[in-house]
């Protein structure tokens, strides 16, 4: 399927990265597996299966070892983010980063801390214990939720088959199930270069009312208000925020909450049941686990120099959303709902008319 540069119609002022994703950013990969079994009526525990989990991982070495600076952002608390507390005391993060559906994260937060076991045999005995991330939406309009159907050998292979380059949208991973302003939605991304460095988002889209989608300012959502409406409604968004820019932890908080900038630029309001959370990280440099100085000496940005960043910010993630809506393909899941494509040919044509 498309993304929406291939319909014609350009997002922002920033050039793109190489791949216009968050694989841009140098060591950044993304694994995922996706999870699609059986139809007809939902049966608690067996499926149908409409689920996956995604692993973004700031780069390919022992993170626990070698954790990222990192901070967090809660836009609308309504999750089970798992995690957060500790990145938003500390400022770093120590595993991947994992997305699932609701009921899987801690699921999916026991499985990478035995991972993580095998391969930090200390953890909890001769050091720390291990703090892992993990976010999550609700896809149980077309999936079996209840059955929790991303298993531990899932994330291990997510994690495994992360690599750089062009990452998968729509359907896939976490985004299997998921909707976006009432059509189907799923998992996008984009990147922007600014400052000689680059910012890129992955978002993991289940949110939005049909009536507010906006795609570049035009009020699509107002043209398709009587084709395609399922009944739910808004629900969630996980956005992931890497850069190689050197900032600190502060720093990228003040990136973090700029991510809600361009979510709205698509339409959200962040509805009041909606858990909207981003995360945060940074690849400049590493902070060794058992070797750490008493004064860290890191590079760090100027203040009146990092708007390029924020604009990189909110254009990357805006992007991001439109990329999962173009990408995504229709769905039926349990019980014969179906979360529909938004048509890319209208969508063209309204772009046309008002662009």
């Amino acid at each position: 399927m498309p993304r929406l540069r291939d319909l014609g119609f350009t997002p922002g002022n920033l050039p793109t990265g190489a791949y216009n994703a968050i694989t841009d950013v140098p060591g950044v990969l993304v694994g995922q597996v996706t999870l699609i079994a059986g139809e007809g009526r939902l049966q608690p525990g067996s499926g149908p299966v409409r689920t996956g989990v995604t692993a973004i991982l700031p780069h390919d070495g022992n993170l626990f070892q070698e954790k990222v600076v990192a901070s967090v952002h809660t836009v609308n608390g309504f999750g089970k983010a798992v995690g957060f507390e500790q990145v938003r005391e500390l400022g770093v993060i120590e595993t991947p980063i994992l997305l699932t559906n609701t009921l899987n994260v801690w699921r999916a937060a026991d499985s990478l801390v035995t991972s993580l076991l095998r391969q930090n045999p200390g953890i909890g005995i001769t050091t720390s214990t291990v703090n892992p991330v993990v976010g999550e939406c609700n896809d149980g309009f077309l999936n079996d939720i209840q059955g929790r159907h991303v298993k531990p050998e899932h994330i291990q292979a997510a994690v495994e088959r992360a690599q750089g380059g062009v990452v998968a949208e729509g359907n896939v991973g976490a985004g299997t199930g998921t909707a976006c302003y009432q059509f189907k939605g799923g998992i996008g991304t984009a990147s922007r270069r600014a400052l000689d460095f680059t910012v890129g988002a992955l978002v993991q889209t289940n949110f939005g009312q049909r009536r507010a989608l906006r795609v570049l300012g035009a009020p699509v959502g107002r043209y398709l208000m009587d084709d395609m409406l399922p009944q739910p409604g808004p629900g969630s968004v996980m956005v992931v925020l890497a850069t190689d820019a050197p900032l600190d932890a502060r720093q990228l908080g003040r990136l973090a909450r700029r991510a809600a900038l361009g979510l709205a630029r698509t339409g959200t309001i962040s509805d009041n049941g909606s858990g909207d959370f981003v995360i945060a990280f940074s690849t400049s440099s590493r902070e060794l686990h058992d070797s750490q100085p008493v004064v860290e000496t890191a590079a760090r940005f100027r203040e009146t120099a990092i708007n390029p960043l924020f604009a990189a910010v909110v254009e990357s993630v805006e992007e991001a959303v439109y990329n999962a809506l173009t990408a995504a393909e229709t769905m039926t899941g349990r019980d014969g709902n179906t979360l529909h494509a938004l048509p890319v040919d209208t969508l063209s044509r309204i772009l046309a008319q008002h662009l």
